[in-house]
């Protein structure tokens, strides 16, 4: 009997250990996207710096380039995305019914999401907090100084909720001035309908910069009152189409850390005897890809396509960009941020 026993418990352990070795199935999602040749993105309707579109249609931006990423790995052609621009009432419920493949769409990351929607939460692609924006001609120094003032909002975000929360926890009896689209709530408050406007700081940011007439009269209050982590978001029930999504984000993320751009990918692919580059690129003999139903060179093409994850913020919403913002909480975790890959190994 014991015999037995330990001979069961081996095949068992033998077993689990073929199945850990198998490639990923490649998953409906998957299956899908290759099938039609494109990865359809879910992306804001018009948020510069992280999706935005010109005026020959190109879109740009953080959130884009993350599907960029995912359709060089997946499809090993960055420009093989197609963007259907979704406002926030619309989003969760294009990516539910299968509309999108992916939402790319700074959406913040929450327990009542995470659980409810039937939806993942894959990885954060940008740390934000709420803030306020104010004429300077207020005077207005501080959030605390909002007491029965109104304040421009879009509603079905997070950003509504919190406001009502800020407001309640300091006894302002702030009056929020709600609006379903973000142009619409945006115009309210250039147009002096609203004496502030909430959102994501970055958003803030990106308003002033695009959509006021003379940028360095609005000021952006101190005070951050939400935590606010951003990043993409997969119908549950594809575990496989889930991980890629992860993981593009996470090789980008690693990429930056251990020096790899667009570059100089390809000579490090070649060159490189560290045997985390090696992994990342697929150099040698490594093949990170087959457990995700990809080749080797999955993130190899997503870096060349679009730089690691520090080149697609400073390219985007940088110090160097119309956004100029911060590093900040983006940072690597080894400068002081909280951008921490998962390791790929």
């Amino acid at each position: 009997m014991k015999f037995k026993t330990q001979h069961l418990a081996t095949a068992a352990v033998a077993f689990a250990a073929s199945l850990a070795a198998l490639p990923a199935h490649a998953g409906k999602t998957l299956d899908a996207v290759k099938a039609r040749g494109q990865v359809v993105c879910g992306v804001n309707t018009g948020l510069a710096g992280f999706s935005a579109a010109d005026a020959s249609g190109k879109w740009t931006g953080l959130d884009v380039d993350v599907c960029r990423a995912i359709a060089a790995a997946v499809l090993s052609d960055p420009e093989k995305v197609k963007y259907v621009p979704l406002n926030a009432q619309q989003r969760f419920t294009a990516l539910q019914s299968g509309e999108v493949d992916i939402l790319s769409r700074n959406t913040t990351f929450t327990l009542t999401r995470d659980a409810s929607l039937g939806l993942l939460q894959t990885a954060v692609t940008y740390y934000d907090g709420q803030g306020f924006m104010v004429p300077v001609k207020s005077k207005i120094k501080s959030a605390k100084q909002l007491k029965g003032q109104t304040v421009c909002v879009q509603s079905g975000t997070t950003t509504e909720k919190n406001l009502t929360d800020f407001s309640k926890a300091n006894n302002l009896a702030i009056k929020p001035v709600v609006f379903e689209k973000v142009e619409a709530a945006t115009g309210a408050y250039l147009s002096g309908r609203c004496i502030a406007y909430t959102t994501d700081a970055s958003g803030l940011a990106s308003i002033r910069n695009k959509e006021a007439k003379d940028p360095s009269e609005h000021i952006i209050l101190p005070e951050l009152i939400s935590k606010e982590p951003l990043g993409p978001m997969v119908r549950r029930g594809d575990d496989e189409w889930f991980a890629i999504s992860k993981w593009v984000v996470y090789g980008l993320i690693e990429a930056e850390e251990y020096g790899i751009t667009a570059a100089n990918a390809d000579q490090l692919k070649a060159s490189s005897t560290d045997p985390v580059v090696m992994r990342i690129l697929g150099g040698g003999n490594e093949d990170s890809g087959k457990l995700l139903g990809l080749d080797k060179d999955w993130m190899l093409r997503a870096v060349k396509a679009t730089g690691n994850y520090g080149e697609i913020f400073e390219r985007n919403v940088g110090p160097k960009s119309a956004l100029a913002l911060p590093r900040g909480l983006n940072n690597q975790w080894t400068k002081g941020g909280l951008q921490y890959a998962f390791p790929i190994r």
